[in-house]
């Protein structure tokens, strides 16, 4: 089942060419509140199991007239898996990997959704697309086994993992508004029973930078659950950035990012680069 907000945070299912409005259905009739429906729908079927769906007689959108929003506007928490593929070590000439290097976290405030901007922050600091599978916890994950690590799994989307090129740490340069493009929703665990053999690729204005299959990560789904499942409880609707192959590479303005993975979705967002500033300019700047 693939699972979307669109219209202003209604919940819908993908059905063919639809989306078939669920909201009252999943959700209830309350305000789901800043996290959106999506997000309560998943902390509700981890606590209450899922019940069966009927989609006879409910409303349908075409999809193709429906505004999709980011299908979790504020994860709990964002996870990074950084240098989690070989050839993205080789390309960027690191020594070290996620083995060495642990996880990081992103602000949730980051996230947009599909046919939003990426808003470049520097004129001078060169801005790369990193495109990766994500992992939506479906269920509190603490000190996980890999063997059982997907069953704390709700679902997977496409995440873009956007990154300035500077001299902070990751959790500062990745974590920009606007840096966390999702969607365009989420594809429930059941239809991918194996998350680490779907294709992935990543264009940027018509020419392919990125193509990889997630066979060749270096901490495959379940290890990576399992690994950061020890170093913090994983509550359902956080979400998991895998990691990114080698292909990154510097953004400007006007441009089209997509990223595409089997079996998940296809995600579109474009580029904005007209309220970059000089890096020197930054605030909390100071001479030395």
């Amino acid at each position: 089942m693939r699972l979307a907000l669109f219209n202003d945070g209604r919940l819908g299912v993908v059905d063919g060419d639809y989306l078939v409005d669920v909201t009252e259905q999943l959700v209830g009739t309350g305000t789901p509140g800043p996290a959106g429906a999506l997000h309560r729908h998943i902390e509700t079927t981890a606590c209450e199991g899922a019940a069966p769906l009927d989609l006879s007689g409910l409303t349908r959108v075409p999809l193709a007239e429906a505004v999709l929003e980011a299908p979790l506007p504020r994860p709990g928490k964002i996870i990074g898996a950084p240098v989690n593929y070989l050839d993205h070590k080789a390309e960027m000439e690191y020594t070290t990997s996620i083995a060495d290097l642990g996880v990081f976290l992103k602000a949730n405030s980051s996230v947009i959704g599909p046919g939003q901007d990426v808003l470049l922050p520097y004129t001078d600091k060169r801005t790369d697309q990193e495109g990766e599978l994500g992992v939506v916890i479906g269920r509190t994950a603490t000190h996980v086994d890999a063997a059982d690590a997907l069953d704390h799994v709700f679902g997977y989307t496409c995440v873009l993992d956007i990154t300035v090129r500077s001299g902070e740490d990751r959790s500062t340069r990745k974590s920009f508004d606007t840096f966390t493009p999702i969607g365009p929703w989420i594809v429930t665990a059941d239809e991918i029973p194996d998350p680490d053999c779907l294709n992935l690729r990543c264009d940027v204005s018509g020419g392919t930078r990125q193509r990889t299959n997630t066979a060749d990560l270096i901490f495959g789904v379940r290890e990576l659950i399992a690994y950061t499942s020890s170093v913090m409880t994983l509550h359902p609707g956080d979400v998991i950035a895998t990691g990114t192959p080698a292909g990154v590479g510097p953004l400007s303005h006007g441009d089209t990012i997509v990223l595409d993975i089997e079996r998940v979705g296809r995600l579109e967002v474009g580029v904005d680069g007209t309220l970059a500033v000089p890096y020197a300019r930054r605030p909390g700047r100071r001479a030395r």
